[in-house]
């Protein structure tokens, strides 16, 4: 309890607000990283996911690929990157680690998204007229946002994970605060960053669940996606727009 109470103190002392690793500048440090990996690797699996689900072509490989990616141990690669690129080129090399970690979460999100759509909703917009980008846009998207803001929560975390343990190859972030205390054998100061990320996880992860329910489609029930070969009632609405 003494340790929790003196890294506590440790958090919230006004040294920890000043200084060239002041907590606000490690915590920008931190989310900069994490957001920087985050949108680079959904450019790069959103769409290649998108097109897996909607086509259901190369499903396969997009597991197989996924699943050697996940087994990538993250700070092997880093330390891997790092000899390769140069010491020099050490964010970069972060950068490249963070997007391939990234990349199998919000891939698998992205096309089981399209595949957890019931293929009759699919088949009833098409019968209503809509084209194959309407489809895409319309209802594909829609409908499996939810299962893509679970992959960009679980690639999130990864990466926040990630972003700490590369302390070890150059100061950034909250994790040279865990460093440091290991280092100089300072508990208030090893206990209190560690405490910091796991509230930056929770915070992030509270975050994306409350995204994961607005993204939900308003008047789409799963009942209705599941036990009806009509479509949603918005998917409904909105190819009579378009037809009309």
């Amino acid at each position: 309890m003494n340790y929790l109470l003196e890294a506590l103190a440790w958090i919230f002392s006004p040294d920890r607000f000043s200084g060239t690793v002041s907590l606000p500048a490690a915590l920008g440090q931190q989310l900069g990283y994490t957001a920087a990996a985050i949108v680079i690797a959904s450019l790069i699996a959103v769409p290649l996911g998108w097109l897996i689900g909607h086509t259901g072509r190369g499903r396969e490989v997009a597991v197989a690929v996924s699943g050697a990616a996940r087994a990538i141990p993250s700070f092997g690669l880093l330390v891997l990157l790092v000899l390769v690129l140069g010491v020099v080129k050490k964010p970069e090399a972060a950068i490249i680690t963070f997007v391939v970690l990234a990349i199998p979460s919000i891939l698998a999100g992205a096309y089981s998204g399209f595949e957890a759509v019931d293929r009759r909703t699919v088949d009833s917009a098409r019968a209503l007229g809509m084209t194959e980008w309407q489809i895409l846009w319309r209802v594909e998207v829609p409908l499996g946002l939810p299962l893509l803001v679970g992959g960009l929560r679980s690639a999130t975390l990864q990466v926040v994970a990630t972003v700490t343990i590369a302390a070890y190859v150059m100061p950034v972030g909250l994790g040279q605060y865990i460093i440091t205390g290991l280092q100089l054998r300072q508990l208030d100061v090893l206990i209190g960053g560690a405490i910091l990320v796991a509230v930056l996880a929770l915070v992030l992860d509270g975050l994306f669940a409350l995204a994961q329910r607005l993204v939900v489609p308003a008047g789409v029930s799963a009942a209705e996606r599941v036990s009806s070969g009509k479509p949603p009632r918005q998917v409904r609405k909105r190819a009579m727009s378009t037809s009309s």
